[in-house]
């Protein structure tokens, strides 16, 4: 059935099951690359196959022209875990600077609402899409993120780097989806039809640089650990069986392994099919997953327009080389880590070094 988000605010026991597929490449027909993409397709038809009585949400991620994109993760956790808020404050839903697809599919909202994730997507490089790496970047506040922002005045660094070390952080630092399932399917062609019987690419012209028997993974499927393995630390559950990945496509042109042509090759959706039918299997008796006290779903973005009046002060002093006493900014400024002071903050390390006018710190050799 298709979801109903106001089942949200029911108990467990009195809403369906609800799953949320999420197609995970770059592709699709309304953009440059003219043709929607294989996970798409598989999308689709695992989203007709799953039972009628389920709740079943999708999405897909790939680039449609003129649509916001997901915007990267900030790192705000790397300054402090109580600056990384739950859900994601760097951004906002509809925001004309810096417009997020993340917020603006609400896809914190229904991954919270959803009892289990079902991912699908392509092997671009020995690694998952692009936008699905993004999406699971910008997730990083599900795994211990603030759910107070109060308490940080929005986004205030010093305030976050205090809080972490208060006693009431270990009570709001939580794995907020924490019970969930996730199931991952993930495909590759191993290079299509550039691969030499020697296993390197036929157009190197220097084969002798690397071993090709050294390449990073044993299992294709281990492309996707970094997704897994964030989704286990974060409370996920990823159970082994349903994390698989199927090889097709090895040989063809890439033009001759579009989504009409996954039938033609036998055993594709054989293998994509009993994946489906394990998902049901585990997602089905495990049944509806509890939410945690801090949701994503029902949140109503806090007007913080005085917050950011002090953080814009902030910014000026930083760019005028006068930070706050004691913060980080003023330590490294003192002992000439970043050499980061400038009012135009949008001028590239490479302008400046490119600059006749500047003035270039005398390298130090050994």
């Amino acid at each position: 059935m298709h979801p109903d988000d106001r089942n949200g605010t029911k108990p467990p026991h009195e809403r369906p099951l609800r799953v949320l597929i999420i197609a995970g490449s770059n592709r699709r027909q309304y953009n440059c690359p003219g043709v929607d993409s294989k996970a798409r397709a598989f999308m689709m038809r695992m989203a007709d196959r799953l039972p009628g009585h389920w709740e079943i949400d999708y999405e897909d991620l790939g680039n449609v022209y003129a649509r916001a994109l997901i915007r990267s993760c900030n790192a705000c956790v790397s300054t402090s875990m109580a600056l990384c808020c739950w859900p994601c404050n760097c951004y906002a839903p509809d925001d004309r600077h810096e417009p997020d697809l993340m917020w603006d599919l609400d896809l914190y909202a229904r991954l919270d609402l959803a009892d289990a994730w079902l991912i699908i997507g392509p092997v671009n490089w020995y690694a998952p899409a692009s936008n699905l790496k993004l999406m699971f970047d910008r997730l990083v506040c599900m795994n211990g993120g603030n759910p107070r922002e109060d308490l940080i005045e929005h986004k205030d660094p010093e305030l976050a780097m205090r809080l972490e070390h208060d006693p009431s952080w270990r009570e709001l630092s939580r794995n907020h989806l924490e019970g969930r399932t996730a199931a991952f399917f993930c495909y590759g062609d191993d290079g299509a039809d550039e691969i030499g019987p020697d296993g390197r690419p036929q157009g190197l012209s220097r084969p002798e640089w690397f071993d090709p028997s050294h390449e990073p993974f044993a299992e294709s499927r281990d492309a996707y650990a970094p997704l897994v393995w964030q989704c286990r630390y974060s409370g996920i559950e990823v159970p082994d069986e349903l994390w698989r990945h199927q090889r097709f496509g090895h040989g063809r042109p890439y033009s001759d392994n579009q989504a009409e042509d996954i039938a033609a090759q036998a055993g594709v959706y054989a293998a994509f099919d009993a994946w489906t039918d394990a998902v049901v299997q585990h997602v089905g008796a495990k049944g509806q997953v509890p939410p945690g006290p801090w949701r994503a779903y029902g949140r109503e973005p806090s007007g913080h327009r005085w917050q950011d009046l002090k953080l814009a002060w902030r910014d000026r002093r930083m760019r005028l080389g006068v930070p706050r006493a004691g913060s980080s900014p003023e330590q490294q400024q003192e002992q000439g880590l970043n050499r980061d002071v400038g009012w135009n903050i949008h001028r590239s390390e490479g302008e400046k070094l490119r600059d006749p006018r500047a003035e270039h710190p005398p390298q130090e050799h050994p």
